[in-house]
């Protein structure tokens, strides 16, 4: 298994990390294809990037999305939006692969912190996190939708 950074874009690899993320929630299936632009946007991109984990026959077997924030406080911070392995591959050392990869990443871009959030209902999620030495801090988080014209 080898973990890279998503580098260009291909209709076979937008399928597979589409199903990925369909396994990590359920609204997934819901929301369609993921357009093209987006995939180019987070490629050309200094602040964003997908660590792809992908297995001996290349196939991808997990994802983690990263960004940047930047706030007068803290500074820097890594944030995760999405992290799935491949249910087929899960207890196989795939996503302690990706967590090393996404600490490593956030310290070549000079972040202090990693912050993500996890759902009610991912009791195995937050029994790895809570493994890896993260904290689960009291907070709510809120979602907004804005309508773009």
């Amino acid at each position: 298994m080898k973990i890279k950074i998503l580098t260009e874009y291909d209709q076979k690899t937008a399928n597979r990390i589409r199903e990925l993320l369909i396994q990590l929630s359920r609204s997934g299936k819901d929301r369609g294809e993921i357009p093209e632009e987006w995939f180019k946007e987070l490629i050309n991109s200094d602040n964003h990037d997908m660590l792809l984990a992908i297995d001996d026959h290349d196939t991808i077997i997990g994802i983690a999305t990263l960004s940047i924030i930047m706030g007068p406080i803290v500074r820097k911070v890594a944030y995760l939006e999405d992290f799935v392995t491949d249910n087929t591959v899960r207890g196989q050392g795939v996503g302690t692969a990706l967590w090393n990869a996404m600490l490593d990443w956030a310290k070549t871009k000079n972040c202090t912190e990693l912050n993500f959030t996890s759902g009610h209902g991912r009791e195995a999620a937050q029994a790895f996190y809570l493994h890896k030495g993260a904290e689960i801090y009291d907070t709510n988080f809120f979602r907004k939708t804005i309508e773009l014209q």
